[in-house]
């Protein structure tokens, strides 16, 4: 994995976490990738660098997705993990679709390339927003912009997984997490003042299916959880096992299955280039 790149990240995504990662980590709202799309100025077809593409979630969606699949010319997907560039490899099959090893301020892509960047539920990982700014100004066509995009248990929609949240993020050890929103700081960056205008957001509310297992599987999916002592991950397990079966707050769709609400929110951050 390259070099710039924090060290929990570099062991939490390393190789061995991969396939449950891609297996335990929901996919992305239909109405979140038309906004995005809706937001797109440039002219189909569509050349895209998606930064930190993982295990390729987020690029078989935009594959999948009615407004996407044939407004895509070329795909650019820029991992540093080899790990997850691995699963991504077994599970993207699309010929316009590349991958390779890169990092937020280092792309390898040419200058005014790209009519978008996207960046899917890795951003907060940056260990230097300014000089990532610098890298998407620089990738962009002049119309060109940048989707920031996260998905994020709602613990505000039961009281279930505000419980569950509460007992994994124990375990963050001062990473720099999404919803400590340290990402923020990218748009009071010079560079980013320079080359693009204040930052558009919307946040998506809706309900997932879930399970146990669902909820254990994502749990121990979190970089913080993948690389604790066997035992400690043991005691999460349970714990999130007892949270679940507790069900405080917790709405069955099929009590029988096992089945059961899932609330989540999408986070989706816009940036336009001047």
């Amino acid at each position: 994995m390259a070099s710039n790149v924090l060290p929990l990240a570099v062991k939490g995504f390393g190789t061995g976490t991969n396939e449950l990662y891609d297996r335990a980590r929901p996919s992305y709202r239909p109405e979140a990738l038309v906004h995005i799309r809706q937001a797109i100025r440039g002219t189909t077809p569509l050349n895209i660098v998606e930064l930190g593409a993982g295990t390729g979630i987020f690029t078989r969606a935009l594959l999948a997705s009615p407004n996407w699949s044939d407004a895509i010319k070329e795909l650019r997907a820029i991992e540093p993990s080899a790990g997850m560039r691995d699963q991504f490899s077994k599970t993207v099959s699309d010929a316009r679709v590349s991958i390779a090893e890169g990092t937020f301020d280092t792309t390898g892509v040419e200058d005014g390339w790209a009519d978008l960047v996207v960046i899917a539920q890795a951003f907060h990982w940056c260990p230097d927003f300014n000089k990532a700014a610098e890298e998407f100004a620089r990738v962009l066509k002049p119309d060109g912009i940048v989707a920031l995009i996260w998905n994020l248990e709602d613990r505000d929609g039961a009281e279930w997984v505000a419980q569950l949240r509460d007992r994994i993020e124990h375990h963050e050890a001062g990473t720099p997490q999404f919803r400590l929103e340290l990402w923020r700081e990218t748009f009071t960056t010079p560079c980013y003042l320079q080359n693009f205008e204040a930052q558009e957001e919307k946040v998506f509310s809706y309900k997932l299916l879930g399970s146990e297992k669902i909820a254990v599987d994502r749990a121990c999916s979190k970089s913080y959880i993948a690389v604790l002592p066997e035992d400690e991950k043991k005691n999460v397990v349970e714990d999130v096992k007892a949270i679940v079966q507790r069900g405080d707050g917790l709405v069955w769709t099929d009590k029988e299955k096992g089945e059961f609400e899932y609330p989540y929110k999408t986070f989706v951050v816009i940036a336009k280039k001047k």
